[in-house]
């Protein structure tokens, strides 16, 4: 019995290191690709891009929460946010509100403007890339959340899913640009970025308050 207890400890401890290695993989794809999103989106004036970089930036901040997370579930088991962790989710939040109003005023004056990429190339590389690693980061996260039966985990691989949406979204309208040459399909593609940043940040603040990360009958104290 001591050996099964010792083996299943170790496992758990396994997967709980597994969790944390994807949550910091997380962490530097999202670096890296807002760099590169930010930095082609500004180049090319595509604004679908460069708005999916941003959106790259305040993931990072809410992967340091879910990494942070992790760590202290490990030790004690524990999956009701705490202080620090309310901390980052509630800035996360205030930074994807900000975000998604910069977006939809860009793409409305954009709009009005009729203004055109000089190339969605690298929005479509970009988003190819980030689907494939979402998709990857998505089945890894699911694999460990049901096997420590945590649902903080899970909750953090439908993040994931939402930023393979975001990829999707990118894609489809960077590439609908280069096939059809049709400006309006970048605003369009912002528009929608944005829509999902509203979402997210409103998902961050419910995350704060302990909603949809914990089970915990008692509300968490601000």
């Amino acid at each position: 019995m001591e050996t099964i207890a010792l083996n299943l400890s170790e496992e758990k401890a396994r997967l709980y290191r597994l969790a944390g290695g994807l949550a910091l993989i997380t962490i530097f794809y999202n670096i890296v690709e807002g760099i590169v999103s930010v930095s082609f989106g500004l180049d090319d004036e595509t604004y679908a891009l460069f708005g999916f970089g941003l959106d790259s930036f305040v993931e990072v901040i809410s992967g340091i929460g879910v990494w942070h997370m992790v760590r202290r579930a490990r030790q004690n088991n524990n999956v009701c946010p705490d202080r620090f962790e309310q901390q980052a989710l509630r800035v996360t939040g205030t930074a994807f509100y900000i975000l998604a109003a910069s977006l939809i005023v860009t793409a409305i004056i954009t709009l009005y403007q009729g203004h055109k990429p000089e190339t969605t190339l690298w929005g479509i590389i970009v988003s190819a890339i980030s689907i494939l690693t979402m998709w990857l980061l998505i089945h890894y996260k699911i694999k460990v959340g049901r096997s420590l039966n945590s649902s903080a985990i899970l909750a953090d691989a439908n993040c994931t899913k939402a930023c393979m949406y975001l990829s999707v979204i990118l894609f489809l309208s960077s590439a609908g640009y280069e096939l059809t040459g049709i400006g309006g399909l970048d605003s369009a593609g912002t528009i929608l970025i944005a829509g999902f940043s509203f979402r997210e940040g409103r998902e961050a603040f419910g995350k704060a308050k302990g909603e949809m990360v914990c089970s915990c009958k008692d509300s968490v104290s601000g």
